[in-house]
């Protein structure tokens, strides 16, 4: 297997496990049984798919695929929150940091080098962790942690898969992976800590 085929595989890896990922916390939503705060999924989303964008012109290839799919499915989980009212606890942090994403993202335009894009996109869909973590701190059971690492191994993944290894193709998922294994951890120290305290 050629170097091009392998990264193809491992993107093409990337977008069935982002696949198969949502799909039960789809179904989690719909049912009730998992909370996701619309203002976080809105954020990446909209970060997401413009990210995914970037990555194309820098010649991301296979690895930027999963991005694609992942911005998509995001918007969607955002629409079904709102839909469903998964969170109608709404604070006014929460309001801030939907506020500073949204005064952030049309920043990526207005550069003319993906680079630059990147960058501001990566830290805008950082921003869409502040509610998600005020969630996990305060309703550690609300999300599920098997779920948020498996979306941590998704973006490892998109990483082993880019055909072009460059700040501006590499930054985004780096940077997000790392997040989501720290929410991981957040919600399992919290849910445990809420178990020793009952």
């Amino acid at each position: 297997m050629g170097l091009s085929a392998y990264k193809a595989f491992l993107g093409l890896t990337a977008v069935g496990l982002t696949v198969a990922t949502f799909a039960p916390y789809i179904v989690a939503i719909a049912r009730g049984s998992l909370k996701p705060h619309v203002f976080s999924w809105v954020i990446w989303g909209a970060t997401t798919f413009v990210v995914f964008l970037a990555q194309l012109d820098e010649d991301g290839g296979a690895g930027a695929w999963a991005v694609g799919v992942f911005g998509c499915i995001n918007l969607a989980i955002a629409l079904l929150a709102y839909v469903k009212r998964g969170d109608a606890t709404i604070t006014r942090t929460d309001w801030w940091f939907l506020i500073a994403a949204t005064l952030a993202l049309p920043l990526w335009y207005l550069t003319s080098e993906p680079l630059w894009a990147v960058v501001i996109l990566t830290i805008v869909d950082l921003l869409g962790f502040g509610p998600t973590v005020r969630r996990a701190i305060e309703m550690p059971d609300a999300e599920s942690a098997t779920i948020f690492a498996l979306f941590a191994l998704r973006y490892m993944l998109v990483l082993l898969a880019l055909e072009s290894y460059s700040v501006a193709t590499v930054l985004f998922p780096a940077a997000i992976a790392s997040a989501w294994v720290c929410l991981t951890v957040l919600l399992v120290m919290r849910r445990r800590r809420k178990k020793e305290a009952t």
